[in-house]
């Protein structure tokens, strides 16, 4: 399931995200990446050097992931990697890759199922730099507004087109769910979804109770806990 979600951040986080990141080192982006991602990853991303203003610029993040309703219904998150600050400049991008199954290490590994792009910059300071996602639909191309994040299987190919002009600044991280299966995911969102829905027009009713119903013993019979 893709799913686009709206102000994530507002704009006084996004401001001051990027003020922060504009001040900061950041170092080549392949020293994260796969060896076979390694081989068309061209990008730079925000240096881990300890201090604390990576932890800072994470913890904002992960705190607006953590409250964002939209997130918790498609996404069940188990556990939220600490995100990476990524930029691209003139002439960067990242090709054609699939992001690793499992990310981290010893206690902190996770599985990935879920990968995330949330947009730092404003999406006519730069031209190019389109997140592409290939799916049996063919191929979709993003470029959200600022404080805009999309959500999208870790299974999928994607790509960063190359940035023409500008400065392309993004927070990426990987979630893993509760619920292992993107097909499950997707049917239990639109049951939460039309649940929600149903409450808004009528309040708690009789349908209200059996959407509820079956969402939770779905739930409960598809978590991995």
């Amino acid at each position: 399931m893709l799913l686009c979600i709206a102000d994530v951040l507002d704009l006084s986080q996004v401001e001051s995200l990027v003020d922060k990141l504009n001040q900061a080192k950041f170092v080549d982006g392949k020293l994260t990446a796969g060896w076979h991602a390694r081989m068309v990853k061209h990008n730079t991303q925000l240096h881990d050097d300890g201090g604390r203003l990576k932890d800072e610029l994470q913890q904002t993040v992960l705190t607006a992931l953590q409250q964002n309703s939209l997130l918790q219904m498609a996404a069940h998150p188990k556990q939220i990697r600490p995100p990476l600050f990524s930029r691209y400049q003139e002439g960067m991008h990242y090709g054609t890759h699939v992001d690793n199954a499992l990310m981290g290490k010893d206690a902190d590994l996770i599985r990935s199922d879920i990968s995330l792009t949330l947009f730092l910059s404003d999406p006519d300071s730069y031209t190019g730099g389109e997140l592409v996602i290939e799916s049996t639909q063919g191929e979709q191309a993003f470029k959200l507004p600022a404080g805009a994040m999309i959500i999208y299987p870790s299974s999928t190919l994607h790509r960063v087109e190359p940035v023409n002009q500008g400065v392309r600044l993004a927070a990426v991280t990987w979630v893993q769910s509760f619920v292992k299966d993107t097909g499950d995911r997707e049917i239990l969102f639109d049951l939460d979804t039309a649940r929600h829905s149903l409450f808004e027009k009528y309040g708690k009713s009789a349908e209200f109770d059996l959407l509820s119903k079956s969402h939770a013993n779905l739930l409960r019979k598809w978590a991995d806990v």
